[in-house]
């Protein structure tokens, strides 16, 4: 079902459905790359788990009222979806303290953050995607005050949600990424993926990295973490 390939990431490709305006498909690839891209690598099978977790995820939000891009999985590795206009920011609701909000602000990694704490950063590879502020975004996107208000209105909703979800199956949501798109409607949803590539989940009894921090940092074997995961939610059901 998929025509014209529209975009190629370091993760997905985006193609046009065929015969179906205004929707898209999302090829997801086994690709797998850190630090801006400084560190890849190519696992096959990983492309049929992040689709399969990401497809899951989305699912579940769709059912709890969470508006996203989401319509179906339609194959081992591809999603159908509403095409949607990405607003370049990404979007970072954190938990506990890990990572860079850790060493940016000298805070001690696992120091729960309450409440969660929301960063916004520039989608722009060439600049690194740097961390900005409301009047940053307000500036450097197309993105309105009322469109902003509303997405970090969602993204504290989604993370309730997600917690939820996560802690139902003995993982703690340390932090995650989100995007954004707007409908042809002008609506804002969810879009992108949510995936353990865009969130970092520990074990809640053993603090085992259950996310990409596993390739990150050189700890783990992906696949094996990543199936882990899945088996989890599947479980749940």
């Amino acid at each position: 079902m998929k025509g014209k390939l529209l975009y190629e990431g370091k993760a997905k490709r985006v193609y046009q459905a065929d015969g179906q305006p205004g929707k898209l498909v999302l090829a997801y690839k086994n690709d797998v790359t850190a630090f801006n891209g400084e560190k890849k690598d190519m696992l096959p099978g990983k492309a049929d788990l992040n689709n399969a977790i990401s497809s899951h995820i989305f699912h579940e939000l769709n059912d709890r009222g969470i508006r996203t891009h989401f319509i179906e999985k339609v194959s081992a590795t591809e999603q159908l979806v509403h095409a949607s206009e990405i607003i370049p920011l990404e979007v970072v609701v954190r938990n506990i303290a890990a990572g860079s909000i850790a060493k940016r602000l000298g805070i001690q990694a696992g120091t729960p953050l309450t409440p969660s704490i929301i960063e916004l950063f520039y989608k722009n590879d060439d600049l690194n995607d740097p961390l900005i502020n409301d009047d940053h975004a307000l500036f450097l996107s197309d993105v309105t005050q009322p469109e902003l208000n509303d997405i970090k209105t969602q993204a504290l909703e989604i993370n309730r949600q997600l917690i939820k979800l996560f802690t139902d199956v003995g993982i703690e949501l340390v932090d995650f990424k989100l995007e954004f798109g707007r409908l042809s409607d002008g609506s804002v949803v969810l879009s992108d993926e949510i995936s353990p590539d865009t969130c970092r989940l520990w074990d809640i009894q053993t603090r085992e990295n259950l996310d990409k921090d596993v390739f990150r940092n050189g700890t783990g074997n992906l696949l094996e973490v990543y199936e882990k995961l899945m088996t989890r939610l599947e479980e749940a059901r």
